[in-house]
């Protein structure tokens, strides 16, 4: 049981002792996030956003997490296993844009002839490529390494299928493409704690993307789970609230 009032917030937990927090501390942050990622999945919140004109079905503070990441690492080539509307597509082909550097290859199994339209249509589309088939198929994954110069830094974000073996055959199947310092990001790791809630299936407590990244650091070492940290705070919260948990694998050699 979790009680709120104008100051505090309280915990009861089964037998646990009773814990309290000040409402305006980092603790009492992190309950009340908690609380509204929940809410948030139950309300569908993500499914309410659109960016220059595409849906967008991301956690705003996600977009502008793995901004401040992108910016930071100033990539050649963002690749994205995962379109729907095309939303994230349109996001990473801006930030192009904006930094004057880079390009977006876009993968999805089934690009919805409404969707690729729309995409083809777009102010950004010279920004962009598609490449339609099995993220893990190895026909896609060569098409989208042909695509790809040696000498061109890479940063990879998966947000496909997100079971823990799919996303375990993409971390092996992209991880080599990224760059020393840079990237490759595991999305939608928050399934290991809504497993109960509307929408979602028992085995999602190990049935995640971040169960996933877990394992394939554990057995390559060329990649450490990290945590990318603030580029700016003057704040008291210092952890994202996300629906990336451990999501972030740098490659470090």
């Amino acid at each position: 049981m979790i009680i709120v009032d104008q100051d505090r917030i309280i915990v009861e937990e089964g037998g646990a002792p009773k814990r309290e927090f000040l409402l305006g501390s980092p603790e009492g942050f992190r309950v009340l996030s908690d609380l509204w990622l929940r809410s948030g999945w139950e309300t569908k919140h993500v499914y309410s956003f659109t960016w220059l004109g595409r849906p967008i079905i991301q956690l705003p503070e996600d977009l502008i997490r793995v901004q401040e990441v992108i910016y930071k690492t100033q990539p050649d080539v963002i690749v994205e296993t995962g379109i729907a509307h095309g939303g994230s597509l349109v996001f990473y082909a801006s930030l192009c844009k904006a930094m004057g550097r880079g390009r977006v290859i876009g993968v999805d199994i089934d690009v919805r002839p409404s969707n690729r339209a729309a995409l083809a249509r777009h102010e950004l589309s010279g920004y962009y490529s598609i490449v339609e088939g099995s993220s893990t198929d190895p026909e896609t994954v060569r098409s989208v390494r042909s695509m790809i110069r040696a000498d061109e830094k890479a940063l990879v974000v998966l947000d496909s299928n997100h079971t823990k073996q799919h996303v375990l055959e993409e971390l092996r199947a992209y991880s080599d493409l990224v760059s020393v310092g840079s990237y490759i990001v595991a999305a939608d790791g928050i399934m290991e704690v809504l497993a109960g809630a509307s929408r979602t299936s028992p085995d999602w407590t190990w049935n995640n993307p971040k169960a996933a990244a877990e394992e394939f650091v554990r057995t390559h070492r060329d990649f450490a789970m990290e945590e990318p940290g603030f580029l700016f705070n003057e704040g008291t919260v210092t952890e994202r609230i996300t629906y990336w948990p451990s999501g972030f694998l740098r490659r470090v050699r």
